[in-house]
């Protein structure tokens, strides 16, 4: 099986790169053969903008069979425990699209788009996770992807209000986005860092959301690589 392992930052899946020159075999720059896949890896940068053109110009060259984005996410839930690793099932493009007075609207708002249009269903980018050939026993969840980390209350306020997400992050709606269009079976693994509330690192629990993240990415590829064994 070739998989894509993409993530914002290598600090994101250090702990995942560790692995892989601890036990798989390393094939060239950024490529791996570890538990029966071929492994590519693929550090997109941060935001929306970086991680479309890199994704699309990586998915130009190669089509993996699965392709898996992971990284660490603000959650909206605070009965969530910090360090918990859930699997992102829709994403809203949270901040694209106009202000009017105090209004948000977004691009199906002011009909720039239409709702449904491919690779959309309704408004939002979602896996049906089809053509997986395992799926993680991970919590579902909705997210809104920002290019601007909310910390301001009316900003958090807009979001829950207009989208109900469970968490946010800063690439995930480009991930769905680019693999929808190429019909790519896709994977989005976040960890819980922090609250989405007004800005305090010092709650921040991202150590712990790390580790987290990299001991599902393994568990991910070692289930993905025995299945593709033995079927």
């Amino acid at each position: 099986m070739k998989l894509l392992i993409t993530a914002a930052t290598t600090l994101e899946i250090q702990p995942f790169l560790h692995h892989l020159d601890q036990h798989g075999q390393t094939t060239g720059p950024g490529q791996y053969h570890f538990a029966g896949c071929d492994i590519t890896i693929l550090i997109a940068g941060i935001g929306m903008m970086h991680t479309a053109y890199s994704l699309g110009r990586h998915l130009a060259a190669h089509k993996p069979h699965l392709a898996i984005q992971a990284g660490i996410a603000g959650t909206f839930r605070h009965d969530w425990e910090l360090g918990s690793v859930v699997m992102v099932a829709r994403e809203y493009l949270g901040d694209l699209g106009a202000e009017d007075q105090l209004q948000f609207k977004d691009l199906f708002d002011i009909e720039l788009w239409q709702p449904s249009q491919p690779p959309f269903t309704g408004k939002s980018l979602v896996n049906t996770f089809a053509g997986l050939p395992y799926l993680p026993a991970l919590q579902q969840v909705s997210s809104a992807s920002v290019n601007l980390v909310s910390g301001h209350l009316p900003t958090i306020d807009r979001l829950v209000t207009k989208y109900a997400p469970d968490i946010e992050s800063m690439e995930g709606a480009a991930f769905h986005y680019a693999c929808l269009l190429e019909n790519i079976p896709f994977l989005q693994l976040r960890s819980l860092s922090n609250y989405v509330e007004i800005r305090d690192k010092s709650k921040w629990k991202i150590p712990l959301a790390v580790k987290a993240i990299n001991d599902e990415l393994v568990r991910t590829v070692e289930t993905l690589g025995s299945h593709t064994i033995n079927h």
